[in-house]
């Protein structure tokens, strides 16, 4: 005798009245066993037995998977894997063609597709929009451009800490909101700060001389302030108008509103904190770093994590410059003086 668990929904019979070729059926096919792959632990199916499986899906399994939620966090999960937008928006599509179907049949309640429609895409990196990389030159321009926004001294030298951290450590503006006095310790005459980052993972990240030096300032003006640092208090906390320091940390949202403001002074377009951490990527790739030193700065969990992030920055594209080199083009005498 077959009981709920034994409940199936043919995908296979009722799709081609919603999605109109082939091609288009085969990918949500696709998507569709992607989908139960990743949030049930199935093993993934091809051809025939594909085709099995669209048309006995497990409907007590959909009821339990098809939720806002999990299609918001698979669909990042697809775009931490390298899936670009056409593949998101595909994926996205089978999902809530199946449950809008599912809701026809009267499997799930009318809201459950209604409350999955407004699952928006993934943002780029992280993303999202698309990032920029900004030369050496405009990163210089910017930490400049915070020092000189400040109106009051503490307050500059509270902008001199979060540019030079920025733009030298690829902190997230999260990290850097969360870090503490007691976060910055000595490893082998080391300066470190420990990075509390995603997933309630931390590192440790070397400290340049320019970070302990702002760093320095700062604390002595906290301590002429009146607010000594205390291990635990935030390394980066808010100053009220006149310039008198607070007792509490500065949000994300300060952080970047900081930049924000530094960008408009400094006249370099947009630019948002995540930017920072692509640039210092981008340079440092530039630069002929070692991939797996980068990947160890940004904190990634694998260097493929680290190849992906990097191969989304603009590309240097100089044969064309290098071959005009080659035949004297560019220098001072005329290319057509024979």
């Amino acid at each position: 005798m077959s009981g709920a668990a034994d409940l199936t929904f043919n995908f296979a019979a009722v799709l081609p009245g919603q999605a109109g070729s082939k091609h288009t059926h085969r990918a949500y096919f696709r998507w569709v066993d992607q989908y139960l792959v990743d949030l049930t632990g199935v093993k993934p199916t091809r051809g025939p037995q594909r085709i099995q499986r669209m048309c006995a899906l497990p409907i007590p399994v959909l009821q339990s998977i098809l939720s806002p939620t999990q299609l918001r966090a698979w669909l990042g999960l697809l775009h931490s894997r390298g899936q670009g937008k056409q593949a998101l928006m595909q994926a996205r599509a089978s999902i809530l063609t199946l449950t809008g179907l599912l809701a026809e049949a009267g499997w799930l309640d009318d809201y459950v597709p209604a409350t999955m429609t407004r699952v928006k895409m993934p943002r780029a990196e992280e993303g999202q929009r698309p990032g920029r990389w900004l030369a050496t030159a405009e990163i210089r321009q910017l930490m400049i451009a915070g020092r000189q926004i400040a109106t009051s001294e503490n307050q500059m030298l509270r902008n001199n800490v979060i540019m030079t951290m920025l733009c030298t450590m690829a902190l997230r503006r999260e990290e850097l909101a969360l870090a503490r006095w007691e976060d910055i310790s000595k490893q082998n005459d080391r300066v470190v700060l420990r990075v509390h980052g995603k997933g309630k993972k931390s590192a440790f990240v070397d400290m340049p001389r320019a970070v302990i030096l702002a760093l320095e300032n700062w604390n002595r003006a906290i301590r002429h302030g009146g607010y000594a640092p205390h291990p635990t208090s935030p390394l980066i906390r808010r100053i009220w108008k006149g310039g008198r320091i607070s007792r509490f940390g500065l949000s994300p949202n300060g952080i970047w509103i900081i930049i924000d403001a530094a960008a408009t002074d400094a006249q370099i377009g947009h630019v948002a904190p995540h930017d920072l951490r692509r640039s210092v990527a981008g340079t440092l790739q530039h630069a002929g770093v070692p991939i797996e030193k980068i990947s160890r700065l940004l904190r990634h969990s694998n260097v493929a994590v680290t190849e992906r992030y990097l191969s989304r920055l603009p590309q240097v594209n100089e044969g064309a410059i290098l071959m005009s080199d080659a035949l004297g083009l560019d220098d001072d005498s005329d290319p057509f003086a024979f």
